[in-house]
């Protein structure tokens, strides 16, 4: 794109709307971190559910897709994909043993403090006091239902 076109593309009234800034950020974030996390076999989606799986009361495959968003058979390939690299297992939920929890493995908390260092804060480089405003309204845009 040139500067010209930037220039154009900026001033226009979609430039300017807050829900396409916030998929625009996200989709940047998104690219940025998949490269940083490509050399450890991972995509974002994979690290998010890795990550939550690092939790000390493991969630359900179910929890999971409500967290992230994600339909439930996503998340079935997601843990089927890390499980088989030995980076999660999953075990029947002792609240509810019809429900399956994914835990990670020490294999995958070796794994995930490695891509937590990988993965980038996209707010790293904002005032700190504009960072914490963002991070406030972030959280509570994406958890109002």
């Amino acid at each position: 794109m040139t500067t010209a076109e930037a220039e154009v593309t900026r001033g226009s009234a979609l430039a300017h709307n807050a829900s396409f800034l916030l998929t625009r950020a996200s989709v940047l974030a998104a690219q940025r971190d998949n490269r940083m996390l490509e050399p450890l076999g991972l995509k974002v989606r994979s690290y998010s559910v890795l990550s939550l799986a690092i939790e000390d009361v493991p969630p359900t495959q179910r929890e999971i897709a409500e967290f992230l968003r994600l339909d439930p058979s996503q998340v079935v390939a997601l843990v089927d994909e890390l499980e088989g690299r030995g980076l999660v297992s999953r075990a029947p939920d002792p609240r509810d043993r019809r429900a399956k929890v994914v835990a990670a493995t020490a294999q995958g908390r070796s794994v995930y403090d490695e891509a937590r260092g990988r993965v980038v804060d996209v707010m790293s480089h904002l005032d700190p006091d504009d960072a914490a405003t963002l991070q406030r309204v972030l959280e509570q845009l994406a958890f109002e239902e």
